[in-house]
């Protein structure tokens, strides 16, 4: 490719371009080319970094249109025309023409902007970047001018970007022959996979957050088995405590375990934890509790529970008189969430 010469002489690129802006665009369903009297256009006045001028032999790739008695349109006082959609990375498109933009009183130059369509299937806040390039046919040397900028983002408020001043009217030789004028568009849609994360720190709560779990007829319980208590919630979440009596820990021995599981991490995704401190206390008579050192753990759909060993076992739980109140004793647990994510 080459810098675009297509007979602009002195007024160069100044003549082609001064700047690019976006604004909002929300359109209706409509396969056919279509024009609407409306001459006002909401530009917010962004420079021309990116810009990058050229010329090609090859048409546009995704739309091309042609205005025959292209001056009727200001004749008729039709300032603005937009054309047919047209499809482009999975999305709606359709261009929007201005043929005589008014500067400093004077309507002399040609708008053309790239605009979305039938956005109101995407989510609520969608957005990606676009590069895109806006083509003006030289009949005469039948080649393509190429206005092509780098990445704009398009978004539920602006969706729709383009040049205010894509070329001045006095500069359209070779590209307006017999009142006919060709303009067409690529577009080249980066699709983002952006992960999105939120993370909740909590402050801690004036009162500990506790619950009390009543084991009856403890004496009686199978010694090789699992207690497990009734789902509960405690800090927003669903929680399980389990009590087993006589299990192998490692290599010392035989001894009590005390588990606490999150329920609610069933439901979660890959990406979801929870962070809690916590202790669970074997309580029996009045100043008499067996506790864990404070535990922290990282609750996830992977890793539910957290284990605490204690260093007492079974039997010498069944003779401890403080411990059992009528054969009845409970575990406490009292926990702070610190972190959500």
């Amino acid at each position: 490719m080459e810098f675009v010469v297509l007979g602009l002489g002195a007024l160069g690129l100044g003549l082609l371009l001064d700047s690019l802006t976006g604004g909002d665009s929300t359109e209706p369903r409509n396969p056919v080319p279509r024009i609407t009297e409306q001459n006002s256009v909401a530009d917010n006045d962004d420079d021309d970094d990116g810009l990058i001028v050229e010329t090609r032999d090859a048409s546009p790739a995704h739309f091309a249109t042609k205005l025959n008695s292209f001056s009727l349109l200001s004749k008729y006082g039709i300032h603005k025309y937009e054309t047919r959609k047209f499809v482009a990375g999975d999305y709606n498109w359709r261009l929007i023409i201005y043929p005589d933009r008014k500067e400093n009183g004077d309507r002399d130059h040609i708008s053309v902007y790239l605009a979305m369509t039938e956005t109101s299937y995407l989510p609520q806040d969608w957005e990606f970047n676009v590069t895109f390039t806006i083509f003006l046919y030289n009949q005469i040397l039948d080649k393509y001018a190429c206005f092509r900028v780098n990445e704009r983002c398009f978004n539920g408020t602006t969706s729709k970007w383009g040049f205010p001043k894509l070329i001045s009217k006095k500069a359209l030789t070779g590209y307006l022959v017999d009142d006919n004028i060709v303009l067409g568009a690529e577009v080249l849609v980066i699709k983002r996979h952006r992960v999105i994360e939120t993370v909740n720190l909590l402050k801690p709560t004036e009162v500990p957050q506790t619950r009390d779990w009543k084991i009856q007829e403890f004496s009686i319980l199978e010694e090789n088995g699992v207690w497990i208590s009734e789902e509960f919630t405690l800090a927003n979440f669903n929680w399980k405590m389990k009590l087993y009596p006589n299990r192998d820990f490692d290599s010392k021995g035989r001894e009590l375990l005390m588990e606490l599981v999150c329920v609610s991490a069933n439901s979660f995704d890959d990406y979801q934890k929870i962070k809690a401190e916590f202790y669970i206390r074997l309580n029996g008579r009045p100043g008499f509790v067996q506790s864990s050192r404070k535990l922290s753990h990282w609750f996830t759909s992977s890793d539910k529970s957290c284990v605490e060993r204690t260093s007492v076992n079974f039997p010498t739980i069944r003779n401890w008189k403080g411990l059992l109140i009528d054969d009845c004793c409970s575990l406490q647990l009292e926990i702070l969430v610190q972190l959500i994510v």
